[in-house]
């Protein structure tokens, strides 16, 4: 196992990725800390884990605020005696025109995506340095790559995580923390119904998506925390300060496929 008794936290767990890192996560052998504001959604993650074999505890805590995060850094000290990966997957998705957002538009994303990250990664750098390291996954988006309309708040907090991400790989790079950042394209989660469901014809919608995704499909949440498991283990020990792309090709691809087959363009010199 590849994270055999390593304590990991991870926020955001109550559905999607980060319910699915929780789980693989436990799976490969860490001890896990999963992190929700609701316990509705956090701790039947934790109660399947348990039930599975594994080893978890739920803390609930809004990332956002300084002494909800305090404590769940606490908790997790007094239950495991140590951090050492910590995954920041907390978000809010936004989509508002720009000329429509408000300060507390901005205020409510840019305080849980990047404030969030900023106070969990404080904290448990503290402890991961008594400890001797650790790892730090930031899960971003790959709005770090490009932006679509109506996504500016949204946008600013993910390439805020980025630069943080390197920052504070650079810094802690000596003392054995590495992080990085992981970037998802469209994957399988609540976003993705919420799209289906807006969409005036579904077969469009899912036309539209397929050409705008290399593979042709969307990814699933196991995919994504795959991924953080190799970042979190001792496998990635050489990578720090990187955003790792899981987007299915999307961010590589220049336009939407043409729904036509060009004829062949051999690159023929002009004019010789």
């Amino acid at each position: 196992m590849k994270l055999e008794n390593k304590v990991a936290i991870v926020t955001g767990t109550g559905a999607g990725i980060g319910k699915s890192i929780a789980e693989v996560f436990a799976k490969e052998g860490a001890k896990v800390v999963a992190v929700s504001r609701r316990a509705s959604n956090g701790q039947p993650v934790v109660d399947d884990i348990i039930a599975k074999g594994g080893d978890a505890i739920f803390v609930l805590c809004d990332v956002s605020n300084e002494s909800d995060v305090r404590k769940m850094i606490k908790r997790s000290i007094d239950k495991y005696g140590r951090i050492d990966v910590l995954v920041n997957n907390a978000g809010v998705n936004f989509v508002k025109s720009f000329e429509e957002t408000e300060p507390s538009d901005w205020d409510r994303v840019v305080n849980t995506d990047l404030r969030g990250t900023y106070l969990c990664s404080r904290l448990a750098i503290l402890e991961m340095l008594k400890t001797g390291g650790g790892s730090i996954i930031n899960i971003t988006s790959v709005h770090t790559i490009a932006s679509l309309p109506s996504a500016g708040p949204y946008d600013a907090a993910k390439w805020g995580m980025v630069g943080l991400t390197k920052a504070l790989a650079v810094e802690f790079a000596a003392r054995n923390i590495r992080v990085n950042a992981l970037s998802p394209g469209l994957i399988d989660t609540q976003m993705w119904d919420d799209i289906k469901a807006a969409a005036p014809n579904l077969q469009e919608c899912l036309a539209y998506w397929r050409a705008n995704i290399p593979m042709g499909r969307v990814g699933t949440p196991e995919e994504v925390a795959k991924v953080a498991v190799f970042l979190a283990s001792d496998d990635a020990s050489y990578v720090t300060g990187s955003n790792v792309i899981a987007d299915g090709g999307m961010t590589s691809q220049l336009i939407s496929q043409a729904s036509y087959e060009s004829t062949p363009l051999e690159g023929g010199t002009r004019n010789a």
